[in-house]
């Protein structure tokens, strides 16, 4: 992926547009990629208990219907918000009669990632790295055909231990060479727990460590970066400014609606990626009336924490 404005001659493609939409559009990100584990729980705080479906089937149909009704709400439009990160299966599924990712940007002017991580794997040395992506290279070429722009992979830093930071930064940009080969933009999530009792110096640790693998890409390759809100105001200023750096987004990491939109606030260019946070207040027990109106003030809310 070449960053800069279209050379002279250089037709606008839907590419070039959605990069210009990633790297100055004002707005923040939807992430809407909750995976088979962490559905029951956001189908939980959606007013629908575990008790209520049988089976993966049904669970996926739930929350398709949840994502579904969030993404056709009038309140979620590219006019606040820049993207959205699918979930595979919400990628491979449809919204009035079009794919996902189709929608998602032709009706609705989002830009649409997909998250490609197979989890976490177990703890070691303080961090929880990824597990083996088998597939992923087809995975890739099948988001490509259906108009995915980028990725999504996480990792978690639960200490601060030089070791472990290094080794999850290392399998983030290794991770994101290979989506970067497959013309894909990836957004590199290495999350440092808010829990932490040393998230501060995990967050220095972190930071030098994503500093030197930026430093290695070549030129003409962009990543993006979803970062814990830290706890130093501005503290990802000079990876916000990198020229390969095409945009720095925060996930709200189990911080309230409220407490993530104050913290975002203080980092200036970092712009809201949040899932839990975005969907806080919905139910499936609203009218219609009453779920958008709900969507429509969380939107407002981060959008305007994503303008500092």
């Amino acid at each position: 992926m070449t960053s800069g404005a279209p050379s002279p001659g250089h037709s606008v493609t839907m590419n070039d547009q959605q990069r210009e939409q990633m790297a100055s559009g004002n707005g923040f990100i939807a992430a809407l990629d909750q995976s088979g584990g962490s559905t029951p729980k956001a189908l939980r705080l959606y007013g629908i208990d575990e008790g209520s479906y049988s089976g993966e089937e049904q669970m996926f149909d739930l929350i398709h219907q949840m994502r579904t009704r969030i993404i056709t709400s009038p309140a979620f439009t590219g006019e606040r918000i820049i993207g959205s990160i699918l979930f595979e299966q919400t990628m491979d599924r449809e919204i009035d009669g079009r794919g996902t990712a189709d929608y998602l940007w032709n009706v609705k002017h989002v830009v649409p990632f997909l998250k490609v991580d197979k989890g976490l794997a177990e703890e070691s040395d303080g961090v929880q790295l990824m597990k083996p992506m088998p597939g992923l290279d087809e995975l890739l070429a099948r988001a490509t055909e259906k108009g995915v722009f980028g990725t999504k992979v996480r990792s978690v830093i639960q200490t601060a231990n030089p070791a472990g930071v290094r080794a999850v930064v290392e399998q983030q940009f290794e991770i994101g060479n290979r989506i970067l080969d497959a013309g894909l933009v990836p957004i590199i999530e290495p999350e440092v727990d808010i829990r932490s009792p040393e998230k501060a110096q995990a967050e220095h640790l972190l930071r030098e460590a994503i500093e030197a693998q930026v430093a290695q890409l070549p030129q003409n390759r962009e990543i993006m970066l979803k970062l814990t809100l830290p706890s130093q105001a501005d503290f990802y200023a000079d990876l916000i400014a990198d020229p390969k750096v095409l945009r720095v987004v925060a996930l709200s990491g189990g911080y309230t609606r409220e407490e993530a939109d104050r913290l975002l606030r203080e980092n200036h260019g970092m712009i809201a990626s949040f899932s839990r946070a975005l969907t806080e207040g919905l139910s499936a027990q609203q009218s219609d009336e009453e779920f958008n109106a709900t969507l429509d003030r969380s939107i407002q809310s981060i959008y305007d924490a994503s303008l500092s």
